[in-house]
């Protein structure tokens, strides 16, 4: 710890030792923590009702208000003070003098600490200065704050700490606020547009006996009762194509999906994904209705189709572009030749310049498709399909009927990160049991992502799928763009953290 770390901390315990002795006075004359007073009023909705009244139109209203919200700021001066309460809408301002409340609550309020809650009641009026205000009649402490605030000038600006301390976070930053209230508009049009278009919403389970739906490493569990593994769930692929067979033909769900693997500026080992699939469709439908879809969540948020990441702009409002794998490799690293993307070899050794070691099994489209993401993924800035995936790393996806060894499959990448991904649904039950097999396989030959084999899957395509389109959309990723995000942390309330030392 620093020396400059050191003396912060010593401070600050100083500070908590005074705020636990006003405390135990607090509990000695009465109830610290009392809840019986009712708020009538949110800051916000007062600013937006008798924000722009003039002075002389605002107070013969008498209009009377109950406020409450932690105290930001404070200035005392004599026989009146001033102090500012901060609620989830907003802040208000509060005129206190020692002539409307009396001696007792008026010393008692100058001796209150910033970041205590408080309560007031009390008519509107505007300040010489126009500033909306309450005159204040009653006052009361709510909650005594044992912890100061961080330093007014400087907030909270350590970002770690803002991610291990998100409701000190919250406190100090309108961003931050504004960040996940976006977040929560964004999830909410992405329902709208669901249910608009005849999508069921449905829960399935997050407890799995058999991970599936992806590849990717899971996270183990144990059930005591039952004494067996289960897997927290990397996707609710399979679950929701059951309720297709069992005949729900438009499903969608809005919910956490657990990944075992390293921690970036994109990646969260838990995340929120809205997964949805519908009968009679397929991947071309698919990507018009994401397109169209994330278009809506846009325009929802923002306002606007058109949205700047990073200092540079997004337009969600023209169609997206399409490319196939290789046709983006070349449009993006034109130094290759189509001779040398058919040679699987050429492209092991393209790989290992970048440092990837391809597994032995690992066939031409695969290689490619590493080749790809090495090379073009990162450029992709513009909202972008990439379609026709090859079979041997789609395995729940259907086999092109024109193009041998490719799948009616998408992903979309934007900013240079994939934001969604999707596909025309594999539903011949043999051809499906077959894939599985080959993803056993995989897994025995080293690949810790391969999929199991889920026999109970099997046997409900068994009983007939009609024809399918799904699609998964990564929530964070896409609010990361919308609220213009460098960090998936930024847009996750609670993101994974090392234990604190």
């Amino acid at each position: 710890m620093t020396e400059q770390n050191q003396q912060i901390s010593q401070d600050e315990s100083h500070i908590i030792i005074e705020r636990r002795t006003k405390l135990q006075s607090l509990r000695d004359n009465g109830i610290a923590f009392p809840n019986d007073f009712i708020r009538t009023h949110l800051a916000g909705d007062l600013h937006a009702e008798h924000g722009e009244k003039l002075a002389e139109d605002l107070e013969p209203q008498g209009v009377r208000v109950a406020v409450a919200g932690r105290m930001m700021l404070k200035r005392v001066m004599g026989k009146a003070s001033f102090a500012t309460l901060q609620d989830s809408s907003s802040r208000i301002q509060l005129f206190i003098s020692k002539e409307a409340i009396g001696e007792e609550i008026y010393d008692a309020f100058k001796k209150w600490d910033m970041g205590d809650i408080v309560a007031a009641e009390g008519v509107l009026f505007k300040t010489k200065t126009g500033e909306l205000s309450v005159k204040v009649d009653q006052l009361r402490l709510l909650t005594k704050s044992l912890r100061p605030l961080p330093e007014k000038f400087h907030g909270l600006s350590d970002q770690e700490t803002k991610y291990r301390q998100r409701y000190v976070d919250l406190i100090m930053n309108d961003d931050t606020r504004k960040t996940f209230i976006t977040r929560s508009k964004i999830v909410a049009a992405i329902r709208h547009f669901m249910l608009g278009h005849d999508f069921l919403e449905v829960e399935t389970p997050m407890l799995h006996p058999i991970p599936g739906g992806a590849a990717a490493k899971p996270f183990k569990t144990h059930h005591n009762a039952l004494d067996m593994q289960m897997f927290l769930r990397i996707a609710p692929e399979l679950f929701l194509k059951r309720l297709i067979v069992g005949g729900f033909e438009r499903v969608f769900e809005i919910n956490r999906n657990f990944r075992n693997e390293g921690l970036s500026v994109r990646h969260n080992p838990e995340f929120t994904m809205m997964e949805f699939y519908a009968a009679y469709t397929d991947y071309k439908w698919l990507m018009d209705f994401t397109e169209n879809c994330i278009r809506a969540a846009a325009i929802a948020a923002q306002g606007t189709a058109t949205v700047i990441y990073q200092g540079r702009e997004v337009d969600l409002a023209k169609p997206f572009a399409r490319l196939t794998i290789v046709g983006a490799i070349q449009k993006h690293a034109p130094q290759y030749s189509t001779v040398q993307l058919e040679d699987a070899e050429f492209l092991r050794s393209a790989l290992k310049k970048f440092g990837v070691d391809a597994l032995p099994h690992l066939g031409l489209g695969a290689l490619q498709l590493a080749l790809f993401e090495e090379t073009a993924e990162a450029q992709l800035w513009e909202p972008t399909y990439i379609i026709d995936y090859p079979v041997e790393v789609s395995p729940l996806a259907r086999a092109s009927d024109t193009q041998p060894g490719l799948t009616e499959r998408f992903e979309l990448f934007m900013t240079g990160r994939e934001i969604a991904n999707g596909f025309s649904e594999l539903n011949d039950p043999e051809v499906q049991a077959d894939r599985f097999r080959q993803q056993v396989e995989a897994k025995e030959a080293g690949d810790d992502e391969a999929m199991y084999y889920d026999a109970d899957y099997i046997r409900a395509l068994e009983y007939g799928m009609p024809p399918t389109g799904g699609c998964g959309i990564g929530i964070d990723r896409l609010v990361m763009l919308l609220t213009d995000s460098p960090s998936i942390r930024d847009v996750i309330l609670f993101p994974q953290m090392r234990p604190e030392a």
